[in-house]
């Protein structure tokens, strides 16, 4: 009797444990979820269209993914700071423009943080600007063609990263510089030793204009002591007028900082009153200092054709001569992210080196600046009392904590990349409520609409910064891993992976809704101001002007006009200016010249664009679309003749009609 009722006991454990798996399901965390309520909660069935748009940082790629959400499906990539052969961005002669710097031409970037443009501290849908961090700018992208649409450079900078946060009606974005730099009154001595790095270093903060269009143009600068200056956010509801930067380096060391840049407990947010400072600019305050910098835009009255203006000098605002435009905040140690709550209230420091998470009261910041309660100052800023501004410790957020965001019902969530997890914590009582593994160090996360005052609090993305056992093997290099995580109930929940492009560093979410109403669906081609254009086979062409040559060719389903050009030299510069006849959205054509030493071209319906080509032997040369267009695809090509640079060959060219 007893042995069968051991038995039974033995039978029944595996069942009880079979039967909790098929009702619960195990995320590896003890946060419970069924595989088959993730799928669901992921699936987009073919024909039906996301959620929400996610907009990912390439890092070194230099460009801006685009992804779907829920389904995590990579939907386009913006080129911005680096050249796509992919379409010619950077390669055409209508885009090259917009790499221009001081420093030249400068063909790659490194995009780190994009910002979506607010209207009352909202995601709007207009615009999304992201910086580049080593060769410091900043672009403003259109959400209504996903282009590239301005780039400004921001001079007396170096290594961009605290960038590109907006104003809660996108009045500013912001900047400062990762790399302190030597400067003074005439940036005439830039060769100084690098160990004077504590005399003669200093730091800049950017106040980058937007005007209602658009345009984008620097302010101001203001100068700040020689740290490096990490992250920031923009203030909202009481804290509006107010931008907050993280800082590290409060030692000022200039070789082994992982060791000399930490020894102090703790660093600074530099608190910016902005609207203060813009009120200095207005009354002429401040001193204009050298500050030659490239500003690059796409002139839509002149067929989109990018073009460069240089600027030799910004507006600088010297805390040391204009009272009250930045207080510093005691935060421990070494900080990198700060983040402002949805309420305006809280100012939230990741502190990568700190065992809590410190919680600074905006309210409390501006009663102890009233009261004058430093404890001391630098370079003529005021240092605030941590204890007087300190609304609460988060305690035991992980190891690691780098950078929050904010849900629709008072949580607040905290990547913390040694231990591999977020935390979601309540943002007014401070503690900790919920807890979940990534895979694997995570660096920042994104809740759409998360930085704003109007979180949707549904979902949140991990951005890992290692992959390992992820996805298949690839050799030594893989695609980053993000992770799409549910937060609309009590406990989080795992719900996919997916590869991200590049190395993001930051992302931003937003209603597919809000984009989708501006998107074009119909090109008209009398809109194309091209000065090259060609809108009708009719006005094709093919001009000699000494050894240049310009070819006015349209495209349409299934040839080019011309395809048979002859009369070409070796020697010659030939530019074929190439008009998409097309006017519907999504019928791109692609024009590839055999021996050209750039990229293809991928042009939109009613666009123009043109491809440089200097032919260096004789002989005939094909051409032909790149992108499968039609039934007849294949048939889509041409030939020019290049003849010997002494030959008589008369210029001639048509389609056989």
């Amino acid at each position: 009797m007893t042995k069968q009722k051991f038995s039974h006991r033995l039978w029944i454990m595996p069942a009880i444990a079979l039967f909790s798996l098929m009702l619960f399901g195990c995320n590896g965390n003890g946060n419970l979820s069924s595989s088959s309520d993730a799928a669901q909660k992921v699936y987009v069935a073919p024909g039906e269209l996301d959620e929400f748009y996610g907009f990912m940082s390439g890092g070194y790629n230099g460009q801006l993914g685009v992804y779907g959400l829920p389904s995590g499906r990579h939907i386009f990539t913006i080129p911005v700071f680096s050249q796509a052969a992919v379409n010619g961005y950077g390669y055409s002669e209508e885009t090259k423009a917009m790499l221009n710097t001081s420093h030249g031409f400068v063909p790659w970037g490194d995009a780190h943080h994009p910002e979506l443009s607010q209207t009352n501290g909202e995601t709007d849908g207009r615009w999304i600007f992201i910086n580049e961090n080593n060769t410091p700018r900043i672009a403003r992208i259109g959400l209504d063609e996903f282009k590239t649409q301005e780039i400004i450079e921001i001079p007396n900078s170096a290594g961009n990263h605290a960038s590109s946060f907006v104003t809660p009606n996108t009045e500013y974005v912001s900047a400062a510089t990762r790399f302190s730099i030597p400067i003074d009154e005439d940036m005439s001595n830039m060769d100084v030793a690098i160990d004077s790095y504590e005399d003669t270093f200093k730091g800049t903060i950017s106040f980058i204009k937007v005007s209602d269009e658009g345009k984008m143009n620097i302010d101001f600068q203001i100068l700040m002591p020689g740290f490096d200056y990490d992250l920031s956010h923009a203030g909202k509801g009481p804290s509006d007028g107010w931008a907050f930067f993280t800082s590290y380096n409060s030692e000022q060391a200039h070789t082994l900082l992982e060791i000399n840049a930490s020894k102090n407990d703790k660093d600074f947010i530099a608190a910016v009153n902005w609207k203060k400072a813009a009120e200095y600019v207005k009354e002429g305050k401040g001193k204009m200092m050298p500050g030659k910098h490239v500003r690059n835009y796409i002139d839509h009255e002149e067929g989109g054709i990018a073009k460069s203006e240089t600027i030799e000098e910004v507006r600088v605002l010297d805390p040391r001569e204009l009272e009250g435009i930045v207080y510093f905040l005691p935060t421990p140690k070494s900080p990198h992210g700060v983040d402002i709550d949805p309420s305006g209230k809280y100012i939230i420091a990741g502190g990568k080196l700190s065992t809590v998470i410190p919680v600074h009261s905006f309210a409390k910041m501006s009663s102890a600046i009233e009261s004058e309660d430093y404890e001391g100052e630098v370079m003529g800023i005021p240092v605030l009392k941590y204890d007087s501004i300190l609304h609460g410790e988060v305690e035991n957020p992980g190891l690691g904590p780098l950078h929050t965001e904010f849900d629709d019902k008072g949580f607040a969530y905290t990547t913390a990349f040694i231990s591999s997890e977020i935390v979601k914590w309540d943002v007014e009582n401070t503690q900790v409520v919920d807890r979940i593994d990534t895979y694997y160090s995570p660096g920042h996360l994104m809740i759409p609409g998360g930085d704003s005052q109007k979180p949707d609090g549904k979902y949140l993305v991990a951005l890992n910064k290692i992959t390992k056992d992820r996805y298949l093997p690839t050799g030594p290099e893989m695609f980053h891993s993000a992770q799409l995580i549910d937060i609309s109930g009590d406990k989080m929940q795992l719900l996919l992976d997916f590869p991200t492009e590049g190395e993001p560093h930051y992302a931003q979410g937003i209603l597919a809704e809000k984009v989708m109403k501006r998107q074009k669906r119909f090109y008209k081609l009398e809109e194309n101001t091209h000065p090259q254009r060609a809108t009708s086979e009719a006005q094709t062409r093919v001009e000699r002007d000494g050894n240049e040559v310009h070819v006015y060719m349209t495209t349409i389903r299934s040839h080019f006009s011309p395809d048979n050009i002859e009369g070409i030299k070796v020697g010659d510069k030939v530019y074929f200016h190439v008009t998409n006849l097309e006017q519907d959205w999504d019928v791109p054509h692609g024009f590839a010249m055999k021996g050209a030493n750039n990229a293809e071209l991928l042009i939109m319906p009613g666009e123009t664009l043109t491809l440089t080509w200097e032919p260096k032997e004789a002989g005939v040369f094909p051409f032909y679309c790149t992108d499968f267009c039609s039934a007849l695809h294949q048939e889509m090509q041409g030939y020019v003749r290049v003849s010997p640079k002494n030959a008589d060959v008369p210029l001639s060219y048509g389609t056989g009609k």
